[in-house]
């Protein structure tokens, strides 16, 4: 028995993913090619601090081995879900672009303004592998289902890509004609005999898609941290050094990120694909704690119980309280160094880093010294 697609459509649009597609994996090598730039990109160290990415090489080349036994082969669901706030300005990227310029605002990525996605797509997943058990009604075999949002070894935009969802921009991002690529993705995987979903590739012959000549995505980067095109050194990356690095930020890099405290989308603002981005369907997106319009002051100063009470639910709240404050001190430091930073705000802000300059950690101490020397480094 072959499930419907329809009915897998209509589900999924019912939990509120935009667009989706599916793909058999029933080629041991189904994602070789894939796997090799892959390894590539490792071994040139771009991974930085993110080891977890050589773990398990082999089932990102064959997702079906994290099944014990599947039954039919195995199938992947692709979803994509918008999360651009229904608050977002009509020109969202010249105005989110603009907060780059104000040095008393906290720049916080768009997709960390509202719930954490990691738990929303997954619970949602969750929630389409149970109505496609309750459309199997009592059928003999059990199918076996597995959830995967950034936490299994699957190379998701390749499988988006192989059910036609888009095309891996020079950003490295998926993106697509309809949504830009300000969207999640989100892998079900199943052993459920479901008809393949593919829709009219958008990748027909070159690896280029549709970006053509452009290379907004490469010259906006504050960092360059792409060393070519479709190829990001994750090391020189605002969002990595942000998020994922735990420890000293490189000091020749502090500077350039200016008042960006968490992620980083200048890369994304930039792509003109992304006019046509199109706003989140469910609420859990909506800008939480003003995060839109944040003030560096007040971020600064929250304790870690405040802290960890605005960021309930959020992605942010992963990086934990030091991390925050080391990206904020930062940001700090390079509004301390901007011309255009009045006498008024530049005394606030010192005032602000010197509640923390003698506190326990040392990795904070040192960037909060630093942020306080960029006072007379003006640029």
């Amino acid at each position: 028995m072959v499930f419907d697609s329809d009915d897998l459509i209509l589900s999924a649009k019912s939990l509120g993913f935009s667009r989706l597609g599916v793909v058999a994996l029933d080629a041991k090598d189904s994602l070789h090619e894939e796997m090799v730039h892959f390894k590539d990109w490792l071994d040139a160290g771009y991974g930085g601090e993110m080891g977890y990415l050589a773990r398990h090489q082999e089932l990102r080349a064959n997702p079906k081995g994290l099944f014990a036994k599947p039954a039919n082969g195995c199938r992947a669901i692709v979803v994509t879900m918008d999360y651009l706030p229904t608050t977002a300005h009509p020109g969202w990227r010249d105005y989110d672009t603009s907060a780059l310029e104000q040095p008393d605002r906290a720049v916080i990525s768009v997709y960390a303004q509202g719930r954490d996605y990691h738990k929303i797509l997954r619970r949602r997943l969750v929630s389409l592998a149970r109505l496609l058990s309750e459309q199997a009604g009592h059928a003999d075999t059990v199918y076996q289902f597995r959830a995967c949002v950034d936490s299994a070894p699957v190379l998701e935009i390749a499988l988006a890509q192989r059910c036609g969802l888009g095309w891996r921009g020079k950003h490295t991002l998926l993106l697509n004609r309809e949504q830009g690529s300000m969207f999640f993705l989100g892998v079900l995987l199943t052993d459920m005999p479901i008809s393949e979903i593919r829709h009219e590739p958008t990748l027909p012959e070159s690896p280029q898609g549709h970006c053509g000549t452009c290379q907004q995505c490469i010259s906006v980067c504050p960092t360059q941290a792409f060393v070519a095109p479709y190829q990001l050194d994750a090391r020189r990356c605002i969002s990595y050094l942000t998020i994922e690095h735990s420890g000293a930020i490189p000091v020749p890099l502090r500077g350039l990120m200016g008042n960006r405290v968490y992620g980083c989308d200048d890369c994304q603002q930039a792509c003109p694909w992304n006019r046509f981005a199109r706003v989140a369907t469910v609420q859990d997106f909506e800008v939480r704690n003003g995060l839109d319009q944040a003030q560096l002051i007040e971020l600064f100063s929250w304790s870690e119980t405040e802290f960890a009470h605005r960021h309930q639910g959020s992605a942010i709240l992963r990086i934990g309280y030091l991390q925050w404050l080391r990206n904020i001190a930062v940001a700090i430091g390079n509004s301390l160094a901007r011309p255009d930073c009045l006498r008024s705000l530049r005394e606030d802000l010192l005032a602000a880093l010197a509640t923390r300059a003698d506190c326990e950690s040392e990795m904070l101490r040192e960037h909060i010294h630093w942020a306080i020397a960029q006072a007379n480094v003006r640029t």
